[in-house]
């Protein structure tokens, strides 16, 4: 399973961004997906939880602001920033919990990260 993330970039504060993640390979099916940051300096941190059944959990700090978004036919979750300050400056991390074909237990899966940038 690999995860492929897209959408990271600068951007000044205020501005939007939308991130997406795109999971592929041989996947039975995901449960919940989710988005992590970690800023420079700081311990990794979740931004954002969606279920297979649609809840979402948001951390504090971006709730108003970030929608978490998920495209289950695709595999893919996405992250809509709006209001951005430089302090979600960060790198951001896709996360699901994938059953693979074949297998009867479920495995957290990451990508690769993607840098977001808030500055003017």
């Amino acid at each position: 399973v690999q995860l492929q993330a897209f959408g990271g970039g600068l951007v000044q504060p205020g501005g939007s961004l939308r991130l997406s993640c795109a999971a592929s390979g041989s996947i039975f099916s995901i449960n919940d997906m989710g988005w992590y940051r970690r800023a420079p300096g700081k311990q990794r941190e979740l931004v954002a939880a969606i279920t297979s059944g649609g809840r979402t959990n948001y951390a504090d700090s971006v709730k108003g602001r970030f929608t978490i978004s998920r495209d289950n036919a695709k595999n893919t979750v996405y992250l809509q920033m709006n209001s951005l300050k430089p302090e979600d400056t960060a790198v951001y991390y896709c996360n699901i919990e994938g059953r693979v074909l074949g297998t009867f237990t479920y495995t957290n899966y990451w990508g690769q990260g993607t840098q977001v940038t808030v500055s003017s």
